[in-house]
């Protein structure tokens, strides 16, 4: 279940200005700093992320989505899978 209401329709036309467009990131950086080889630091991209005003709506669509690889709503892949197994754990616990 998602966090936005009304539930959107994926046939249904996105407004002008869709969180993908307010982004900090598409202020900042580019591939390499959002998808970051192995090895090399992704902070950078998550300093951006913590003055994101749309973070929590990104997060929520690389979870959805699933998203494997690069930094999404501040968190990397590492911490992506964290957060799902936590989630999983709490709902088999409910």
């Amino acid at each position: 279940m998602t966090g936005i209401w009304p539930p959107r329709q994926y046939d249904d036309p996105l407004p002008a200005a869709t969180w993908q467009t307010l982004g900090r990131c598409n202020e900042v950086g580019g591939d390499e700093t959002w998808f970051p080889p192995k090895g090399v630091s992704s902070r950078p991209a998550k300093l951006v992320c913590r003055r994101c005003e749309v973070r929590a709506e990104c997060l929520e669509y690389a979870l959805e989505h699933g998203e494997r690889f690069g930094v999404w709503g501040g968190l990397s892949e590492r911490e992506r899978r964290r957060l799902i197994a936590l989630r999983d754990r709490y709902e088999a616990a409910a």
